[in-house]
């Protein structure tokens, strides 16, 4: 756990100085886990870095934080969530996160999407840019994932699905992100870039947010010093 200036694990700080810690980041990485404890905390901050432009990364479930968040927020779905978490979602209006079509609730163990899939990404996204290629391998560990009935308003609301699977239904949701021209890197993946970084080598979604970080902080430092 982070620190604040107390000592004091950040899990015990007040939401004043939790909110006062964000505020004093270049960006952010919003990681993947389990249940639902601190999903709200992790829509809100998703909803900060939206609205304030900072640098953002997010990760499984940080990517579908991202999915409620915009759904919420932008396209008025208010209730919006995740089936992960609520059974009496208004399907295929509230439940912007859905359990996937070929799992099985009642078996324990061996129901996870695991292991190295194929993601396509779009031409011209900032995934396609960084990655350099059109076809990336990547890991994934999940149960769930994007509701696709909910993809075509997210998209003309301006979130956009730039990778997309090659499995075969050619329906689950990657990695999403928003345009350069509203946001200098709001980028959130299904699939978990930590698990092909290296120390000296980062998966290129990290590298894109280490690059925008340094480069907006560099504005900041220069605009600040004018002033």
């Amino acid at each position: 756990l982070c620190k604040d200036d107390d000592g004091d694990d950040a899990e015990n700080a007040s939401d004043e100085t939790a909110w006062d810690r964000l505020k004093l980041c270049d960006g952010v990485v919003v990681p993947g886990g389990f249940g639902s404890r601190g999903m709200e905390g992790k829509i809100q901050t998703i909803q900060y870095l939206r609205e304030n432009k900072v640098p953002f990364l997010g990760i499984c479930l940080g990517m579908q934080a991202t999915v409620i968040e915009y759904c919420r927020n932008v396209v008025g779905i208010k209730k919006a969530h995740s089936a992960e978490f609520f059974d009496d979602l208004v399907k295929d209006e509230e439940d912007a996160v859905i359990f996937m079509p070929e799992g099985d609730r009642t078996r324990l163990g061996g129901t996870m999407r695991l292991g190295v899939r194929e993601t396509v990404l779009l031409e011209g996204s900032i995934a396609r840019k960084m990655y350099g290629s059109e076809k990336v391998m990547e890991r994934h560990r999940h149960r769930y994932e994007v509701n696709p009935a909910l993809v075509s308003r997210l998209e003309s609301a301006g979130l956009q699905f730039v990778g997309r699977n090659t499995d075969e239904s050619g329906q689950r949701m990657e990695v999403c992100e928003l345009s350069e021209s509203t946001h200098p890197y709001f980028v959130a993946s299904q699939y978990h870039p930590e698990f092909t970084s290296r120390p000296e080598l980062p998966n290129p979604l990290f590298l894109g947010l280490l690059q925008t970080c340094k480069k907006t902080a560099a504005a900041k430092s220069k605009a600040t010093v004018a002033n």
